[in-house]
């Protein structure tokens, strides 16, 4: 893609002839997606990092295309998923050549019981945020200087009796403006989501009722560090 506007074909970039990551993942990222950033940042032979690895999405994507994938997980959902809180990965300083970061939005997905599940946080509130610093920080550990990485974020918007409009959640600018205090910002991506509840006429009557917007797209974060 040579725009910043991404409306992909289909979840999986092969036109899902194959498919990468576990189907039955609750809250997987499109491969598509992932394809899109390692064939323009990385090269073959590359370690690729994902620390909150999910359905191992990245991982197959890595095997697909010749790089090294390395993907950690809370709860790991297979056995090529390793065991860590993305905030204390068990990895050398300066040993990935690209991150990639698909985290929790808010407490809308219920992805494990673990106590210390990021997930369970409300990105409302300052403990989601001081939590993404902490993973934000091993990124930068990590990461090899002069190399990538990239956050795929949405905002959130939740009902609250008592709020005229509900309560919006900026989540994307919030990350946004925490990454940059380390890394240089390279661009920002939007990207199309194409799901099902787009198409619920039920939701869209709900959306002009209740004075909200249905989540239409993600932000695809992008940057790079550079010590210097």
């Amino acid at each position: 893609m040579t725009t910043t506007l991404w409306a992909y074909p289909s979840q999986h970039y092969d036109g899902a002839k194959t498919v990468q990551g576990d189907k039955t993942y609750t809250g997987g990222t499109p491969s598509w997606v992932i394809w899109q950033l390692l064939t323009r940042y990385t090269r073959e032979g590359d370690t690729v990092l994902d620390p909150m690895c999910g359905g191992g999405t990245t991982l197959d994507v890595c095997a697909d295309i010749g790089r090294v994938g390395v993907g950690y997980d809370l709860v790991p959902s297979r056995p090529d998923i390793k065991q860590s809180d993305a905030r204390g990965l068990p990895m050398k300083d300066d040993s990935a050549d690209f991150v990639f970061l698909d985290p929790p939005y808010s407490t809308h997905i219920d992805y494990s019981n673990h106590p210390d599940c990021i997930g369970k946080l409300d990105s409302s509130e300052a403990a989601y945020y001081e939590a993404m610093a902490g993973v934000f920080d091993e990124v930068y550990r990590v990461l090899r200087d002069r190399r990538y990485m990239a956050v795929y974020i949405s905002d959130s918007w939740r009902k609250q009796r008592g709020v005229a409009g509900g309560v919006f959640m900026p989540i994307g600018f919030e990350l946004f403006a925490m990454l940059r205090e380390n890394f240089r910002p390279i661009d920002v991506v939007c990207v199309v989501r194409r799901n099902s509840k787009l198409r619920q006429g039920n939701r869209h009557m709900a959306a002009a009722k209740d004075n909200f917007f249905i989540r239409g797209f993600n932000y695809l974060l992008i940057f790079k560090k550079e010590e210097a």
